[in-house]
């Protein structure tokens, strides 16, 4: 309990400055397009909420929570979609949306056996909506909020439902990237036949009004908000408290920095000269982040400090930046611009899983509070 309370300084003050924007990523972009989705809700069969499975409560689509009583319900299926990433452990949020009376999946955008998952899940829905009726057209509209994934699903969806449909053509690609607030238009793709189907793919968008102090630190970490508004060395620091919390890190003060294969089989696969890199936009190599794996461990370890002691953690945190400039191997000149360095590469290996996998949202912390 103590130990929570000194981490959640560090949240308290990451969350400051994430309110201290006053809602700065909530542009004209993201006012417009809210308009859009608000217009197209009543016309559609189905919504798609796309989700972060790492923050499934605190990635909810706020716009379809907060409709008017006059407003007629929409039908939706929930996506938690970065599943890969998420903490394995953590199974229950599937169930509980579904005790909540919302059909949900898990997915992971980059398997195909995953998306066929998702694929059929929305055929079945549809053959419900058009109450079994084959040959049908059904309207799709895929929401959530910026970099959870939508545009990723969406291709990945086209993709095998075009090879799967009886007419072939060139596909038409949803831009896919890791920073947020990338797709500024409404575009539609079709993605199964027999029922025909159609997803509408939309811009993300963040309410500029969190629920509570928590969203603001894990939409930042989670990469929800651009880096550019807050600074990287803040967001790093709050990673630093939540993986020194965990047991995981813990864990690989057994790992030599040979890389025992069974030790690193998870998250760090060994590959040979021929092998594509499984980490699509992380590109450091994997002696790299042994190297950052074992200069966490050693320093919690050897830590002599009170981690429930705000004063202490953030000593070890400080520590940890020391250790991790020599771990990436950075010489800037100044600090601050080592500092930085860290940060940034170590948010990259956060949000590509390759330092584990961590569920920052609980049920049972939410219970009361998430909107199924």
């Amino acid at each position: 309990m103590a130990r929570a309370a000194a981490a959640e300084a560090f949240s308290r003050r990451l969350g400051a400055a994430v309110r201290g924007l006053s809602g700065a990523w909530y542009n004209r972009h993201m006012a417009a397009a809210d308009r859009a989705i608000r217009a197209r809700l009543p016309l559609v069969d189905l919504v798609l909420e796309v989700r972060d499975a790492r923050v499934p409560a605190t990635s909810a689509f706020e716009l379809l929570h907060r409709r008017s009583p006059e407003e007629p319900d929409v039908r939706r299926l929930v996506a938690l979609n970065k599943a890969d990433l998420a903490d394995k452990s953590e199974t229950e949020w599937v169930a509980f949306m579904k005790q909540r009376g919302c059909s949900c999946i898990a997915v992971n955008s980059h398997s195909r056996e995953s998306i066929n998952e998702l694929l059929n899940a929305v055929r079945g829905r549809i053959r419900e909506i058009k109450l079994g009726v084959s040959d049908c057209t059904g309207t799709v509209l895929l929401v959530g909020i910026p970099n959870v994934g939508k545009s990723a699903i969406i291709n990945a969806m086209h993709q095998i439902g075009r090879i799967g449909a009886a007419e072939k053509g060139k596909l038409k690609h949803a831009i896919v990237s890791s920073h947020p607030g990338e797709t500024r238009d409404i575009s539609g793709y079709k993605v199964a036949s027999h029922p025909n189907i159609y997803v509408l793919d939309t811009p993300g968008v963040l309410s500029p009004i969190f629920a509570n102090d928590e969203s603001g630190p894990r939409l930042v970490l989670t990469g929800a908000i651009k880096d550019s508004l807050v600074e990287e060395y803040e967001i790093a620091q709050f990673l630093l408290t939540v993986l020194n919390l965990r047991t995981e890190c813990r864990e690989w003060e057994n790992l030599n920095l040979d890389g025992d294969k069974s030790s690193f089989a998870d998250a760090i696969p060994t590959r040979s000269c021929h092998t594509k890199r499984q980490y699509s936009s992380d590109h450091t190599q994997d002696f790299i982040v042994r190297a950052v794996r074992q200069a966490l461990s050693e320093t919690i370890a050897s830590f002599q400090g009170d981690l429930g002691n705000e004063n202490d953690l953030r000593r070890l945190v400080e520590i940890q930046f020391t250790h991790l400039q020599n771990a990436f191997r950075i010489s800037a000149e100044t600090i601050e611009d080592r500092n930085k360095c860290v940060a940034v590469k170590l948010l990259n290996l956060y949000r590509t899983g390759r330092l584990g996998h961590y569920t920052l949202d609980h049920v049972p912390d939410v219970r009361q509070e998430v909107a199924a």
